[in-house]
């Protein structure tokens, strides 16, 4: 906790001075972000650095792997696909970007298979990618190496994710209509590359 108040105090004393003009326009005005980004809340990738982002600049949801579950209107628990939904029909964004990455944790814990991920929630979670574990072990060129598994897997979450966005009738109809656009994105955190998943 002390070293978190203590970055506090260096953004109050910092860039909150530089930017309190900006502040207080987005306080009276509102935000109106052009962009959601759907990442991992992994602390390695933070979308507001990796894309030089300003306060209001994108509507960020941060969840483990990046998953986009299926369209479910039911009464369970839709943290993600609730800020999909403001995202779209409150903000208006005119993109959705996925941003998968490097090294990832839940997806090692996928890639481990059923049972191995542990803990009450990431397994179940983690289901909602199950499909990109099949496409990699199940392909006759899989690799043997577990990282190189692992990686070719990162990015086929990002392509389920994407699928899974056009299940939200009201993403499907903005997509058609052409004012919206989807993407997904690899980020190797080692390298600091960024590469576009198709």
């Amino acid at each position: 906790m002390k070293t978190l108040l203590e970055g506090y105090e260096r953004f109050r004393k910092g860039y909150w001075q530089e930017h309190e003009a900006l502040y207080t326009t987005l306080a009276r005005d509102g935000q109106s972000p052009p962009a959601m980004v759907i990442a991992c809340a992994d602390s390695r990738v933070a979308p507001e650095m990796i894309f030089d982002c300003a306060p209001g600049d994108i509507f960020v949801v941060r969840n483990v792997s990046a998953l986009v579950p299926p369209y479910a209107p039911d009464k369970n628990y839709h943290g993600t696909s609730a800020a999909l939904e403001f995202a779209v029909t409150e903000l208006q964004v005119r993109t959705i970007l996925v941003l998968g990455h490097s090294r990832c944790g839940g997806i090692r814990a996928l890639m481990k298979g059923p049972g191995q991920g542990g803990g009450d929630f990431i397994n179940s979670w983690m289901e909602i990618a199950k499909t990109a574990r099949a496409r990699v072990c199940d392909s006759p060129e899989a690799p043997a190496d577990f990282d190189a598994a692992c990686e070719l897997c990162e990015h086929e979450a990002i392509r389920v994710a994407l699928d899974n966005l056009r299940t939200f009738p009201w993403v499907a109809e903005r997509v058609r209509a052409g004012t919206l656009s989807l993407a997904g994105m690899h980020f190797n955190v080692e390298t600091g590359l960024l590469e576009e998943v198709k």
